[in-house]
């Protein structure tokens, strides 16, 4: 009898470990892929004249220039006729919320240097990745 509730003392707080809510730089980090992702997916999708002259959007949350990029991005005038288009700048527009009212002292910046955001040093490709 005491296996049986040991063992599901132990089940139960292994579900529990899995079902902790997210912290707010792990909201931050997903939501910032999840932006930079549709992001080159409307890129390669979309022939719109338009979409093409978007201000490029990669986020980098370690970067302090990030909250200057998405207020950019998020007040560019354009576009408003292309649906994924708005709804990529609600998505940067909750981003950009978050980060500064409830997130602003969990984030820890760990540079300014906003030619990183134009200009992403992507990591090398593995070479076994070429090869295939």
């Amino acid at each position: 009898m005491k296996m049986l509730l040991s063992l599901i003392a132990l089940l139960s707080a292994a579900l529990l470990a899995n079902t902790a809510p997210p912290t707010c730089y792990s909201r931050v980090l997903s939501l910032s892929k999840e932006i930079t992702e549709s992001f080159k997916e409307l890129q390669t999708s979309k022939a719109d004249s338009c979409v093409e002259m978007l201000p490029r959007l990669y986020l980098d949350i370690h970067n302090y220039c990030v909250l200057a990029k998405l207020r950019d991005f998020v007040a560019y005038p354009r576009c408003e006729r292309v649906l994924e288009v708005s709804e990529l700048k609600e998505k940067a527009r909750s981003l950009y919320t978050i980060m500064i009212s409830y997130c602003r002292r969990d984030l820890v910046f760990l540079t300014d240097d906003c030619s990183t955001l134009e200009n992403p040093i992507l990591p090398p490709i593995e070479p076994s990745i070429i090869e295939s």
